[in-house]
């Protein structure tokens, strides 16, 4: 139903007009003559006709004009510059309450109220041309009765047209209701998305801050209490070997280091800010020195380094972190891990190549390897990682400034074969 009335709004004062239109023009046929399509014109209610069917083709979308073109007719036939109204062709003026009714569908509120106040001027225009002396031949429509035609028939016709005018707006009036009515009840079903939405946006975050505050008292308690024992243990066993002390003060410095990145990372996720300072390109040599700890680790880098932007830095250093991390977790204490930046080309490119037992799977179900093609993508590069005979491989590439490299459909066997070379720049 609501399609229809959808339908009728937009087009029906088109079809309204052609059809009043149509209608007068075969009630006259007889009157107008035969001939050519000039005598159209010499019918004196042509123009009578023309003026209130452009008000109805205009109402919906031009208002102002509709009324006007109807405001034009009145005065021209009032300044006797076409013929008043005959008895046989006055009803054509009801076409123009037509107009009205559409008006007062459709149009502001404002303009309603215009147009209703308008068209009881028109009523008063309408009942002079149709009742006084002066219009329709001198006797008006009716039969002359010697008296004064005006005082006699005025506030009949007055009355007539006023209530024709009124029935025609009321459907207009209750369309006008019905879409307010509709749009009223889409606009509270779109508040109360919005309104459940944001409940559960609100519920995701709370739950979020309790999760990452329980996670943060769970790991704050873990770290603490394992730097706690390292550093215990390396003071009461002074007299162990030299290597143990190192192992030892590597657990105790690494527990910090986490409890404090920890603690920035819960502290973003309560504020909706960032977790205090992050990680940039200048501290990968610190991140080598503490993993040399425990995995055998080769930089080597080529061509001239070029500035990223800080996202890009982050993310530079996570991949290497989340590499290196893998190659520590799956090769085992000792085993290689080779790091190459290639600063050649359009962006850098990252390689890193790990020999390790059990090595991870690309398609596995852990969030290693996603997350890391998630910072690169976010970058604006992308990341490929994959088998590489008994090892692993990660190739990474991150574009300079606005230039975005295009996303390799897989991690090929030639991508992920390439050669790491070892330069005259190898940090070892």
């Amino acid at each position: 139903m609501d399609r229809i009335v959808g339908v009728f709004n937009r087009w029906g004062h088109l079809g309204v007009a052609i059809v009043f239109f149509i209608l007068w023009c075969v009630g006259e046929a007889g009157r107008m003559g035969g001939g050519d399509w000039t005598a159209f014109f010499r019918w004196p209610g042509a123009w009578m006709l023309v003026a209130v069917t452009v008000s109805i083709a205009l109402s919906r979308w031009a208002p102002y004009l509709s009324l006007g073109a109807t405001a034009a007719l009145l005065v021209a036939q009032l300044l006797h510059v076409v013929p008043a109204p005959q008895a046989n062709h006055w009803a054509i003026y009801l076409g123009s309450f037509i107009a009205l009714a559409v008006i007062l569908w459709t149009a502001s509120a404002k303009t309603a109220w215009i147009a209703a106040g308008v068209s009881v001027l028109f009523v008063g225009a309408m009942t002079v041309l149709m009742v006084s002396r002066y219009y329709g031949a001198g006797v008006g429509w009716f039969t002359p009765t010697g008296v004064s035609m005006m005082a006699y028939y005025g506030p009949s016709a007055s009355v007539f047209l006023s209530t024709f005018a009124a029935a025609l707006s009321l459907p207009g009036l209750l369309l006008r209701l019905r879409s307010r009515q509709v749009t009223a009840f889409k606009g509270r079903q779109e508040a109360e998305t919005s309104l459940h939405q944001t409940e559960m946006d609100l519920v995701v975050e709370q739950e979020r801050g309790r999760i990452s505050r329980d996670l943060h008292d769970v790991l704050a308690h873990s770290l603490a209490v394992i730097a706690a024992q390292a550093d215990g243990a390396r003071y009461l066993g002074a007299d162990q070997p030299q290597p143990v002390l190192d192992a030892l003060k590597t657990i105790a410095s690494s527990a910090r280091t986490a409890l404090d990145d920890a603690q920035r990372v819960v502290q973003g996720t309560e504020t909706g800010e960032n977790p205090g300072p992050q990680p940039r390109l200048e501290d990968l040599d610190a991140l080598l020195n503490h993993m040399r700890s425990s995995l055998k680790v080769h930089r080597t880098d080529s061509g001239e380094p070029v500035r990223l932007s800080d996202g890009q830095q982050v993310a530079v250093y996570r991949i290497v972190q989340e590499c290196l991390t893998n190659a520590l977790r799956h090769g085992g204490q000792g085993s290689t891990a080779r790091l190459h930046l290639d600063w050649q080309g359009p962006g850098l490119t990252i390689h890193v190549a790990s020999t390790a037992h059990g090595t991870p799977s690309a398609s596995g179900t852990g969030r290693g390897i996603p997350g890391m093609q998630e910072r690169a993508h976010l970058a604006g590069g992308w990341l490929v990682a994959g088998p590489d005979g008994d090892g692993f491989r990660v190739t990474a590439f991150i574009p300079y400034g606005q230039f975005s490299a295009p996303v390799p459909p897989e991690a090929s066997p030639e991508l992920l074969s390439a050669a790491v070379p070892v330069g005259a720049d190898d940090r070892a």
